[in-house]
């Protein structure tokens, strides 16, 4: 491949907005690499990721205190194109000589914009025109602040009725401000704005495509491995099969899928997965039976990080076993995604907040007999998604409910025990069941069954029962960093609820979790 698709990359400093993933995503989605990192990124590393341009995120802070997030210098003279949105314009106006004020009038929602200067970033960008050829744009606002007097150099573009300076611009630096935020749905022509700013403007070409990541990844592949073995643990889960389809084209026989059976998994997961990786794919997959194992493993520990820590132990140590039966296995491959990793805060800043460890990042030992491997790192989940479509992979497997590499043991709250993951096994594929027959399964983004470690008083028949009590979470999202609690049918709950408390021993109340992440995190451990 002659092509670097890396070449060309934007920068993007997340300043805390809760829209700096969909900036990313929104960047991805126009064809063009980018990577999210801390405003605190040092000059070092920004000169180092040698940016085609940067964006500055939005963030929940006021530039008029001292103290509050700043931009690193090296951003206005580094010599690329910046775009600053909502906090991030801000910012950039304090930092080079203008002056910003808490507004007596806040702007949230919906607004329209007036461009009234020609700027190469709304260039042929319009929701309509006004009787004199002005633009107006449909907008979505977020903020307090505003922009009260520009920084020298930079002229007015755009305006609101509640704030003066919507958008400014420095045409010769290709220095950009928006008061605005184009990455969000909302505002009608954000991604055209965005694509101004990243094809005409930082002269990036759209070439983040599945195929082209495909061949990289295929190359990178083949040079990296060169005449060792793969082992990879497969779950079954997309992330997983799509590293094991990526891996079977590039090395071929020089993989080895092991699907561990921990005891932990969703009904019938390990005859689905030999069914279609083994007999179906070819390729030479190993199961291991480990139910005991990792049950014992578990035994007296609560903690979700320390369950998660135990379960990432056991299973490196279960494929390290599996490797030395095989001749010349120098690698482990993980189904690790972008997500996985800033939610681990495993970036090399590390100074973001670990929200949880990932079994894929966080739950690795610091010394390792394997080196890994890790594909997908670079991708967010609809990404991964296009992949294993480009992959030939079946449609139902590429849009199954994401399911835990820990599995059940993130599921049940507590100690985890044999009965417990029996009980939650039966009742999530009750919830999985009905949302297919439904016609709804599809149409959420994840939907599972958390088992609770307490009791509730409940009637069967005529009799009193003292059982355990379950909760239903259905989620709807894009990018699983953001996520809605799911609006269901309560007659489709109705029939959850009946059929779980009837048809599995030891259940005697359901509850539906309507919580949105964040603050709440989608899995409950």
């Amino acid at each position: 491949m002659t092509m670097d698709i890396h070449a060309k990359r934007i920068l993007i400093l997340d300043f805390g907005s809760q829209y700096s993933q969909l900036i990313a995503r929104c960047v991805r989605e126009l064809g063009v690499y980018c990577e999210l990192y801390p405003f605190t990124l040092s000059e070092k590393e920004i000169r180092a990721f040698a940016p085609s341009g940067i964006i500055l995120s939005g963030g929940p802070e006021t530039v008029t205190a001292e103290l509050t997030p700043r931009a690193p210098e090296v951003v206005f003279t580094l010599g690329c194109p910046v775009l600053g949105i909502c906090y991030g314009m801000q910012t950039m106006a304090v930092q080079l000589g203008g002056k910003v004020a808490s507004g007596a009038k806040r702007e949230f929602g919906y607004a329209k914009v007036n461009v009234q200067v020609a700027s190469k970033l709304f260039q042929g960008v319009e929701d309509q025109l006004t009787e004199d050829g002005s633009s107006l744009l449909d907008v979505w606002m977020s903020h307090g602040d505003h922009v009260d007097v520009l920084p020298p150099q930079f002229t007015l573009v755009a305006s609101t009725g509640g704030s003066s300076i919507t958008a400014m611009s420095d045409e010769a630096r290709h220095f950009y401000g928006l008061q605005f935020h184009p990455e969000v749905s909302h505002t009608r022509q954000g991604k055209r704005i965005l694509a101004r700013f990243l094809f005409d403007i930082c002269g990036c070409q759209s070439v983040w495509t599945p195929k082209n990541i495909i061949e990289e990844s295929l190359e990178k592949i083949c040079c990296e491995v060169g005449d060792d073995h793969v082992i990879l643990g497969l779950s079954g889960g997309v992330d997983s099969s799509v590293v094991a389809a990526l891996l079977h084209r590039a090395i071929g026989a020089k993989l080895t899928c092991v699907f561990v059976d921990t005891g932990l998994l969703r009904q019938n997961e390990a005859k689905e997965v030999q069914t279609l990786f083994a007999k179906h794919m070819g390729m030479h997959l190993i199961t291991v039976n480990a139910e005991d194992r990792f049950l014992s493993a578990l035994v007296g520990v609560v903690d979700p990080e320390d369950k998660r820590k135990v379960i990432g132990k056991l299973f490196i140590d279960i494929f390290e076993e599996e490797s030395k039966k095989i001749e010349n296995v120098k690698w482990l491959a993980q189904g690790t995604i972008y997500p996985d990793v800033i939610e681990s805060a495993a970036h090399h800043t590390g100074t973001a907040h670990v929200i949880k460890s990932h079994h894929n990042v966080g739950g690795l030992p610091e010394k390792m007999h394997l080196k890994l491997l890790e594909p997908l790192r670079e991708l967010f989940k609809d990404e991964v998604i296009k992949l294993g479509a480009e992959l030939g992979l079946p449609h139902d497997l590429l849009h199954r409910h994401p399911f835990p590499g820990p599995g059940l043991g993130v599921r049940i709250l507590g100690e985890v025990k044999k009965v417990y993951a029996d009980k939650l096994r039966l009742a999530d594929a009750v919830l999985i069941e009905e949302l297919h027959k439904h016609d709804l399964y599809h149409k959420v983004s994840q939907a599972f069954v958390v088992f609770l470690p307490i009791k509730s008083v409940g009637v069967l028949g005529d009799a009193r029962h003292y059982d355990h009590v379950v909760s239903v979470r259905v989620v709807e999202t894009i990018d699983f960093m953001t996520a809605h609690w799911a609006r269901l049918p309560y007659e489709f709950l109705e029939t959850v609820s009946s059929r779980i408390i009837n048809e599995v021993p030891g259940i005697s109340r359901v509850t539906y979790d309507i919580s949105s992440k964040p603050p709440a995190t989608i899995e409950w451990e």
